[in-house]
């Protein structure tokens, strides 16, 4: 398989073919990621609560997400690797562009944000020094706090609006990915239609042009109880690698995410 680039993406995007991602922290489920088909690793800072046990990923620090970027780079061959910002790591314009710069050092391809307008100048920023940014929209994580707990965003027609705006907006600063969170399906797929760039949804329904999952959660070995979003698949292929390769299968093919997925 050759290499994934964000050009490829776009192509899919333009094609109708549906990517896939999955979240990885260690070189040997990158190997197992490769083998399957995959098209994208986030190097989460979901690992906080899958690998260090928090109830969070606020206590994920830059010096975490290097090492395990490093050694996602390590076990990768043809995957784009994506890495997460972690918490309060880009509240201003020049310390973003410093810790993106460690982070496409230790072998990120793309830095993913969490955030709004207010990401704007910064995502135009590290556009312009040839750091590709993905904006993280509808439920953020690192906002759990403000927001209240882990809720569905843009269910109402003002937030859905809002959310779209954001979007656009976003783009045209500059962000290479959009990645939507828990959004219902309806506003999943008016973003998706409404960007040029492609769109990586978790709980975003069915029309969005990837689907990404964090892999401890879609191979069932999590201690807290699944969202509403996860498919283990490990359980329906009795491999790790079976497991991706049904994940793939079914993005690729429409049959995930189900209607008990999503969110309306």
């Amino acid at each position: 398989m050759p290499n994934i680039t964000l050009h490829s993406l776009t192509r899919m995007k333009l094609a109708g073919d549906k990517a896939t991602c999955v979240t990885s922290y260690d070189a040997s489920f990158t190997q197992r990621i490769n083998q399957a088909g995959i098209d994208i690793i986030l190097v989460g800072d979901s690992l906080g609560m899958v690998l260090q046990g928090n109830d969070s990923t606020l206590p994920v620090t830059m010096e975490h997400m290097v090492y395990h970027t490093r050694c996602v780079r390590a076990g990768n061959s043809q995957c784009m690797i994506m890495a997460d910002m972690p918490f309060m790591s880009y509240r201003t314009t020049e310390q973003a562009m410093t810790n993106a710069t460690d982070l496409m050092q230790a072998g990120a391809q793309i830095v993913k944000l969490e955030g709004g307008l207010w990401l704007k100048d910064t995502v135009s920023k590290l556009y312009e020094q040839g750091i590709p940014v993905c904006a993280h929209l509808g439920l953020t994580p690192q906002a759990v706090n403000k927001l209240g707990g882990y809720r569905v965003q843009g269910k109402t027609p003002e937030q859905a609006a809002s959310l779209l705006n954001e979007a656009i907006e976003l783009e045209a600063a500059g962000a290479s990915i959009i990645l939507l969170e828990c959004v219902p399906n309806a506003v999943g797929k008016a973003i998706t239609e409404a960007v040029n760039v492609p769109v990586i949804g978790i709980g975003a329904g069915p029309d969005t042009d990837a689907q990404v999952l964090v892999i401890y959660d879609m191979l069932g070995i999590t201690p807290h109880k699944p969202a509403r979003f996860v498919k283990d698949f490990l359980s329906q292929e009795g491999s790790v690698l079976g497991a991706l390769e049904s994940y793939v299968s079914e993005v690729k093919s429409g049959q995930f995410p189900a209607p008990e997925h999503c969110f309306n």
